[in-house]
């Protein structure tokens, strides 16, 4: 009997869920939320990841169908690897943050002049928001470029059709929005609870930037060593 349109959709959208907690999409969303005081800002930060993951994979997915071609295997490691060096840039940057935190003694030094330290403040809180969903949304980007080729060949071989290509990249995608939200919320947790507590909270991010960073490394040792990267560009 030949399966539904609507069982090739749903599994498509669990397969999405899973996609999104593969190790490096996880560890690079997280040293976004790592920053975040609020979990529903921690939240948030998984749902951009997703939008991006989910626009690279359409776009990139469907000009690949259409043509119907796939990406070579030497671009393909090429575009993993960028995924690497990103890891390793997140999880330095990540770690130089917390150490360059601006600190205000309002008790120990008297402020004798004016000024409006509450607009200051909010101005820069909100401008904070923005930064980290804009390099989420990038994340994303980056991991849906990465991707889009065992995604091709994966929509190739399920449905029969461009449109339906399409409605499965779109389904697959939701399924990697619900799939980061649930696990960044997750992952916020700690964070946010100790938001208040310096001598906890630093150390928990400072790890999840190491831990980007060594598993950054070893992902690029992977991609080039093992995977026959550099021998590729060489040859």
């Amino acid at each position: 009997m030949e399966v539904s349109l609507l069982s090739i959709l749903f599994l498509g959208f669990v397969l999405g869920i899973k996609h999104a907690i593969e190790p490096d999409h996880v560890i690079a969303v997280s040293t976004i939320a790592s920053q975040s005081k609020k979990l529903s800002r921690a939240s948030l930060a998984g749902v951009f990841w997703g939008i991006g993951h989910t626009a690279t994979l359409f776009i990139v997915g469907i000009i690949l169908i259409l043509m119907k071609d796939e990406i070579p295997l030497k671009w393909e490691l090429s575009l993993e690897f960028i995924v690497g060096i990103m890891l390793v840039y997140l999880g330095i940057t990540t770690i130089i943050s917390f150490k360059n935190i601006h600190r205000h003694k309002h008790d120990e030094v008297p402020h004798h002049y004016l000024h409006s330290h509450k607009h200051s403040g909010q101005h820069e809180h909100q401008h904070k928001k923005k930064v980290s969903y804009t390099k989420s949304l990038l994340i994303g980007l980056v991991h849906g470029l990465a991707g889009s080729g065992a995604m091709v060949l994966l929509t190739m071989s399920t449905v029969k059709t461009v449109w339906e290509g399409a409605i499965y990249i779109v389904v697959f995608g939701m399924g990697t929005v619900v799939g980061m939200l649930f696990f960044t919320t997750i992952i916020g947790i700690p964070f946010a609870l100790s938001a208040k507590k310096r001598s906890l909270n630093r150390p928990l991010a400072q790890l999840t930037g190491i831990i980007s960073t060594v598993f950054g490394i070893y992902y690029m040792y992977t991609l080039g060593i093992t995977e026959g990267l550099f021998k590729l560009w060489i040859n």
